[in-house]
């Protein structure tokens, strides 16, 4: 896996009037809004728990400002704030059976977890909370699309993913989800016409899941081309929670980079072959059934349904149990133990189809009640020098790795904390103004999950105070010497020198501008056109204080 990219594809359809932006830790909130209002943003609304922006500007003009602030050095990501379509149902099967529970194990991770003490956030159209399977699971939620706390279905689809993740089991009645004991939390991300959701909604629902409790999210959209839900799902791994995501019903080859921070997750049939419609491309982490899935549906009654919509809260029903069996793993080693319990069904080793295999709960659980939690080993970390010398705001980078995982990396300036990354790139922007000149020394220090931590130094000499230069330059002229009679064409020759710099010299002859340069000037003179008698040469030299200076000769004709 590798770290998320800087900003995702342009997608083909996006809300008008508002982008995405995330700007690098550390750099002044005052300074943040210079930089968009200079592009002729109209405002901005930090997004909750993470370090990004909703900025709003004018409407027609979002892909020229995303452009313009691409290229600004201090701004981590931007984007447009993407549509998400529903992944629509490819048609039913209906297989009146849940094939898929055994397929995977289920029965035998049971007998050690049923994901009890784990919640599970459905983000979704919402979830049917009165549905027979489901009302003793359900913990309130939250509505990201009208701003209140009604999770109502609003096209069933919430309600079959949320089925297969936790439906009630063993209860003699209807269906039984992957992780039966689990708490189930709807997050309504879409709108009622079409089942449409964005960039924004995601996130924000994403952040507030973390915050609430919620050790899973399932997000049955594609997104794992998106930069703005990849740091919202940093943030969640950062409080001990995963994301899992859909591949998506495409068919088709997706070459979105696979990251750290998403499981997404690809289909399966029954006899473990890839059905037509599962995308497929180095994001996808692991396969789980998905086709024929018997699950509930909104209106208290049952369905089979197909999609990776469902191959995904399965896998988050897995990641459930295995956090039920041992609450205190870490998100890595979630990840590291659902690809390496996974039933390698391709061809050998990692593909794009099936990823690290097909989901297998038994093992999945087995090793994670088995895993050892324990670590003391701190994390390396590395930070780079902008310069030996610095001023204004300037990029600080540092490197960070752990046997485990790497939460989070800050960076501090003379002691005092300029900002905090929880995963790679570690990349800051440091207002160098908050130090007083002289030798300043910037320290990055990484951290894990289990409180290591270690450090890494380097000193850089601040240099933001300008004095004062009183000091004018001084200027000769070599040629012709003071007094000298000149005939015909005459040389003038003029050097000057600066404490600082020169930054211009004037030639003069009596009194009328002839020449212009910078340290140096020569000049040819015509002397015959002049009357006979006495004239003025005169060469001025000027910094850039404004300081300047004259030297003044005269020659007979």
């Amino acid at each position: 896996m590798v770290p998320a990219t800087a900003h995702a594809a342009k997608p083909e359809r996006f809300a008008a009037g508002r982008i995405l932006v995330a700007p690098r830790a550390g750099l002044p909130v005052a300074e943040f809004n210079k930089i968009i209002k200079t592009h002729g943003a109209q405002g901005a609304r930090k997004m909750r728990g993470v370090n990004m922006y909703l900025v709003d500007v004018p409407a027609g003009r979002e892909t020229a400002l995303l452009q313009a602030l691409e290229r600004n050095p201090h701004i981590k990501f931007v984007e447009l704030d993407g549509e998400l379509p529903p992944q629509m149902t490819p048609s039913d099967t209906y297989y009146a059976s849940a094939w898929h529970l055994p397929k995977i194990g289920a029965s035998v991770a049971w007998d050690t977890a049923t994901g009890a003490g784990i919640t599970i956030a459905i983000l979704d159209g919402g979830v049917d909370s009165t549905h027979p399977d489901l009302a003793a699971r359900m913990v309130p939620g939250w509505n990201f699309f009208d701003n209140n706390n009604n999770t109502t279905d609003i096209n069933g689809h919430g309600t079959k993913v949320a089925g297969v993740a936790a439906a009630i089991g063993n209860n003699a009645a209807g269906v039984t989800g992957g992780a039966w004991n689990a708490k189930i939390m709807p997050l309504r991300i879409a709108n009622a016409s079409g089942g449409i959701s964005y960039y924004s909604t995601v996130t924000n629902a994403i952040t507030f899941a973390a915050d609430n409790g919620a050790r899973v999210a399932n997000i049955s959209y594609i997104v794992s081309n998106v930069a703005a839900v990849h740091t919202a799902a940093q943030y969640m791994r950062s409080r001990g929670g995963l994301v899992v995501a859909s591949a998506g019903n495409t068919g088709a080859y997706d070459g979105s980079a696979n990251t750290l921070d998403i499981i997404t997750v690809a289909a399966t049939n029954s006899a473990d072959g890839r059905p037509s419609w599962s995308a497929y491309g180095p994001a996808v982490d692991v396969a789980a059934p998905g086709e024929g899935i018997y699950t509930t549906t909104a209106g208290g009654g049952y369905g089979a349904v197909n999609g990776t919509s469902f191959s995904s809260p399965l896998t988050a029903s897995v990641v459930a149990l295995m956090l039920s069996a041992n609450p205190a793993l870490q998100p890595s080693q979630v990840d590291s133990i659902l690809a390496s319990s996974a039933d390698d069904i391709g061809v050998a080793g990692r593909d794009d189809y099936s990823g690290a295999g097909r989901i297998n709960a038994a093992r999945a659980v087995a090793a994670a009640r088995g895993s050892v939690t324990t670590d003391f080993q701190a994390p390396t970390v590395s930070v780079s020098a902008p310069g030996s010398t610095v001023k204004g705001i300037v990029v600080v980078n540092a490197s960070a790795a752990d046997n485990v995982g790497v939460t989070r990396v800050e960076l501090y300036a003379g002691g005092a904390l300029v900002g905090t990354e929880p995963a790679s790139p570690y990349s800051f922007s440091w207002d160098t103004t908050s130090r007083a000149d002289g030798v300043t020394s910037l320290v990055a220090k990484a951290y894990d999950a289990a409180g290591n931590s270690s450090s890494s130094t380097v000193n850089v000499t601040v240099a933001n105070t300008v004095t004062a230069d009183t000091v004018a330059p001084s200027v000769t002229i070599a040629n012709p010497a003071a007094g000298a009679t000149v005939n015909g064409n005459v040389g003038i020759s003029v050097s000057a020198s600066d404490n600082v710099a020169v930054t211009s010299v004037r030639l003069y002859i009596d009194g009328a501008l002839v020449a212009t340069g910078n340290a140096s000037l020569s000049y040819n003179w015509n002397a015959r056109k002049a009357s006979r008698g006495t004239h003025t040469i005169q060469a001025v030299a000027s910094d850039a204080a404004g300081n300047a200076s004259g030297k003044t000769v005269q020659v007979n004709r």
